[in-house]
């Protein structure tokens, strides 16, 4: 990820078995047997019911006139709307009993504007614990599917469709169902490749509270499970070297994490608009790189086996829709070039394959609402017997495209593929201030916010809770979860993006985790369990 907005130009099931193997994804369970949503679609009323056939509406503050069925349904002809003129409060809600014991997903397509105090999903009164998911925004009209999951210990248990809204506010409901079996989300991610020289330049971070502690321990008691760490192969500064990831990833697999190592192959950054031969391999042959590619990768995979801090998954390349290493591995646009890239790709597979046999491989490119562009790359990257274990995708919402976009290449890429699915890299903004002298990459003057996700800590909550639903959603379980990019690159004189310039910001510090007085915001509670 560059600080540039170079994110602009960038061009995305093993199955089940694979993603459980990965991060322990948790399958259907045999011997459960889900009764049948009634009127699931809510086809069988027409316009205009307020309590469908099958369901009950409840509102405690009387105004359940709010939920009616309405035509246009996500398939079929109808839907459930929830709306008024005025505030209102309204569940509409199934109960299903004879439920064999065991873990249930309930599966609902939705679409929202926006604005309400709360609009979920749920399952209730379960024996187990209640769960609920958020209805995302998606004011362009657009339906996406989300998942809720929960053990079912009672025999029975209750849909909840539910809002806490204000006048005006809308949202729908269609194709509702309950199956047996977990979608769970095993990766809850964030980079810090920043956070260390960060420390050491006298950053700090405060929790919730007001607390100041180490901020892997916030992000890890708040749910994060994996860091992601980049290396450069000689950076200016020694920003990003081999001795920071070394080190770093000491204190990551302190705290129990999992570790996701980002090799850039480059001595600065590496995103679609730029992948800079490092200045060591210059005027290196063909042969050469490979071979630089494959030793390189090696080394740094076995020197962090040797401390005992083994990455768990390694990406070859960073954001590689172009290519890497420059002009030889170039690939966008050309498929005649496909083979000098597979082979660069290849080498550095089989370096960290020989360190480190059991790491899983992501291939990772940008733009992860394209889902033309990324067919158009695994495509080239299967035909030329690239072997990878998971998918990688940025997925910036400001950048590449709404959710529902998001969502189709996600279902896309598992089902064409058959591999695991994660986002490699989101964020959002929180404010358009600058906290420091350094143009925000994010910023008032460039940028359009997706619906629903204004630049505030509520917004940039949300905008992540929402990716993590839409990764949840994918069918079985091959969704594995969502990293955020540098959720601690927060104002610290001298930890800027510019490794050739101590003075320079970082120009992310209105996306990090922490505001500007190095306290915890509320996007850091999405990390919780699923």
């Amino acid at each position: 990820m560059s600080r540039l907005v170079s994110k602009l130009t960038s061009g995305l099931a093993a199955g089940a078995a694979l993603a459980t193997g990965l991060l322990a994804a948790v399958p259907a369970s045999a011997n459960t047997a889900a009764s049948s949503v009634v009127n699931g679609g809510f086809e069988a009323d027409g316009t205009g019911t307020a309590t469908p056939h099958g369901w009950t509406t409840y509102s405690a503050n009387g105004t359940g006139n709010a939920s009616y069925t309405e035509a246009g349904g996500h398939t079929g002809g109808y839907r459930l709307s929830h709306w008024s003129a005025s505030a209102y409060a309204v569940t509409t809600r199934q109960q299903l009993d004879h439920l064999r014991r065991g873990d249930y997903t309930l599966t609902a397509w939705v679409r929202s504007g926006g604005g309400q105090n709360s609009v979920t999903v749920g399952l209730t009164d379960c024996g187990g614990e209640d769960k609920r998911t958020a209805v995302p925004t998606t004011a362009d009209g657009t339906w996406v599917r989300i998942v809720v999951s929960t053990a079912v210990t009672a025999g029975h248990c209750t849909i909840d469709l539910s809002s806490d809204a204000n006048a005006g506010n809308w949202a729908n409901f269609d194709d509702i169902s309950l199956t047996p079996g977990e979608a769970s989300l095993p990766i809850r991610g964030g980079d810090v490749s920043s956070l260390q020289r960060g420390e050491q330049l006298g950053g700090t971070y405060v929790d919730s509270r007001g607390r100041q502690r180490n901020a892997l321990d916030i992000l890890g008691r708040a749910g994060m499970n994996y860091a992601r760490l980049r290396v450069w192969v000689n950076p200016a500064d020694g920003f990003d070297n081999e001795a920071q990831l070394l080190a770093m990833a000491r204190q990551v697999k302190a705290r129990h994490m999992k570790l996701l190592l980002d090799l850039h192959y480059s001595d600065t950054w590496a995103d679609p608009g730029k992948q800079a031969v490092p200045s060591a391999w210059a005027g290196d042959t063909p042969a050469q790189l490979q071979a630089q590619v494959r030793s390189y990768s090696y080394q740094v995979t076995r020197d962090l086996v040797a401390q005992g801090t083994a990455p768990d998954m390694v990406q070859t390349g960073n954001e590689i829709n172009g290519g890497m290493l420059w002009p030889f591995g170039l690939s966008y646009g050309s498929s005649t070039s496909w083979p000098q890239l597979a082979s660069l790709l290849k080498a550095g597979i089989a370096g960290v394959k020989e360190a480190a046999p059991r790491a899983k491989i992501m291939l990772h490119i940008a733009n992860g609402a394209d889902d033309g562009g990324a067919r158009w790359w695994f495509d080239n990257a299967v035909a030329q017997g690239v072997p990878f274990d998971v998918i990688g995708l940025s997925y910036y919402s400001y950048w590449h495209g709404p959710l529902d976009q998001l969502q189709t290449t996600l279902d896309d890429m598992a089902s064409r593929y058959g591999k695991p699915v994660v986002v490699a890299e989101t964020a959002a903004p929180w404010t358009m201030a600058n906290g420091d002298s350094e143009t925000n990459s994010v910023n008032a003057g460039n940028t359009t916010l997706d619906a629903g996700y204004p630049a505030t800590p509520a917004g940039q909550a949300a905008n992540f809770r929402d990716v993590q639903s839409i990764v949840q959603a994918v069918p079985n379980g091959m969704g594995l979860g969502a990293f955020y990019w540098e959720p601690t690159w927060t104002v610290v004189a001298g930890n800027g993006w510019d490794p050739t310039n101590a003075s320079s910001g970082d120009g992310w510090e209105n996306q990090a985790m922490f505001d500007f007085s190095d306290k915890a915001l509320p996007v850091v509670d999405e990390y919780a369990a699923r």
